[in-house]
């Protein structure tokens, strides 16, 4: 099989993962004629995959050939799929010509199981080290690495990459026995929790150097202390396919809660379970809403930026799920009118955040302007926020939103019916 042809196969293969976004990765780039790549500037440059989706990133699976037999997955040993692997040296190439052709700045790379855990992770390693070390490249790189390697192979995988990640595929560990009964989520989360601690050490290692001032040697010599080396100073990822059981929103969002505080992961993904072919029996026939996942990514963010934890996001009238008519904030202020109106030039920056249509930025530029002044209803207009929704849960110096929050039609009115858009 030609390179062009493994390409198809693996690109296409890989585009079920969503966990590869490259925020987060050391500032590096050629500047002087060192090295190839940059991680820095205002972004980085689009590949598109055989669909048409625009990527940021090369994002290939090393092979899609794979020993375990995870019913979600389209790569699963069962399955009737054309199979390819790429060698170490021709995802190399891969990346340096993508590279030079101004078409990417970094790579994503993933790998279904081949031989052992040690074997396969050991592959991607070596990806890694050839393209910094005998390369200089400085691009951003992303390895999805698998629990159960060797903690030897996840450290020097932390080395050479700007993010790991290691997805704990479903929420609850009785819905990874169901469907993927190879994969152990205590060896998951124990991955995890190691990955933390390296990374923590790395940065606290890294910033106690910084403090240190640098000693000067007599005849104007400095000495130049060497450098912490990085541990994947992106942090690491997860992702969650979603709808492929019959998991809650409520039991996702509280997984999600206890990993950003027991192994500050930079992002939980979500992912909405897509239908395969051949697909299993205890597989749904058909996938979930697509604004389910995007609720879900809101929800995270209200619990990543807002104040909110985990418990209050889900009303409870909803049997453990997110409203799929409304976002989640405007969905908890409805259900807690007696919290409203808020008075923009009293209320604390924890309550302004958790007025429907304030996002973080408008929220410091209010505090901001209250302390030269007091605030208008035309200082809202000034910052283009959506008045309609904002107006009702709020008080100004000249203006009250009287009972427009009894009005029993006020959701209705907050979230009109969806618009079909012609596309010609």
């Amino acid at each position: 099989m030609n390179l062009q042809s493994k390409l198809a196969i693996l690109a296409d293969a890989a585009k079920y993962d969503a966990s590869c976004a490259s925020s987060g990765a050391a500032p590096r780039n050629s500047v002087g004629g060192h090295g190839m790549g940059s991680t820095e500037g205002m972004g980085i440059c689009h590949s598109y995959a055989p669909d048409g989706r625009c990527i940021s990133l090369l994002k290939i699976l090393l092979t899609n050939f794979c020993q375990y037999d995870c019913l979600y997955c389209v790569n699963r040993v069962t399955s009737n799929v054309p199979r390819a692997r790429f060698t170490v040296d021709e995802v190399v190439r891969l990346t340096l010509d993508f590279y030079r052709r101004n078409c990417i700045e970094g790579l994503f790379l993933s790998s279904g199981i081949i031989q052992s855990p040690d074997y396969t992770m050991e592959q991607v390693v070596e990806v890694a080290r050839v393209l910094r070390e005998e390369h200089d490249f400085r691009g951003y790189i992303h390895l999805k690495t698998i629990p159960d390697a060797s903690p030897e192979l996840m450290q020097r995988a932390g080395r050479y990459a700007d993010r790991l990640s290691i997805n704990i595929e479903l929420p609850t560990a009785e819905g990874l026995k169901a469907l993927a009964p190879e994969k152990n989520s205590a060896a998951i989360d124990r991955s995890m929790a190691r990955m933390a601690v390296h990374i923590g050490e790395s940065r606290a290692a890294r910033k106690e150097q910084a403090a240190q001032p640098i000693v000067s040697m007599p005849q104007s010599r400095t000495t130049r202390r060497a450098g912490v080396p990085h541990f994947a100073p992106g942090g690491q990822s997860t992702q969650m396919i979603v709808g492929a059981d019959a998991t809650s929103d409520r039991i996702i969002l509280a997984t999600s809660a206890r990993l950003y505080g027991a192994h500050q992961l930079r992002r939980v993904y979500y992912s909405a379970f897509s239908p395969i072919p051949d697909a299993a029996h205890a597989l749904p026939l058909a996938a979930p809403p697509t604004v389910r996942e995007h609720r879900l990514y809101q929800a995270d963010w209200l619990m990543r930026f807002y104040g909110f934890t985990h418990d209050e996001i889900v009303p409870t009238s909803q049997q453990g799920m997110l409203a799929l008519d409304m976002d989640p904030k405007l969905a908890w202020a409805l259900a807690h009118r007696e919290r409203f109106p808020v008075n923009l030039n009293t209320a604390s920056r924890e309550l302004l955040l958790r007025v429907p249509g304030f996002g973080v930025q408008t929220v410091d530029r209010l505090l901001a302007a209250r302390r030269m002044r007091r605030l208008r209803h035309a200082d809202l207009a000034r910052l283009h926020v959506p008045l309609k929704k904002v107006l009702p849960f709020v008080e100004a110096a000249d203006y009250r939103p009287g009972r427009a929050l009894d009005a029993a039609d006020l959701a209705a009115q907050l979230t009109p019916p969806p618009v079909q858009r012609s596309l010609f």
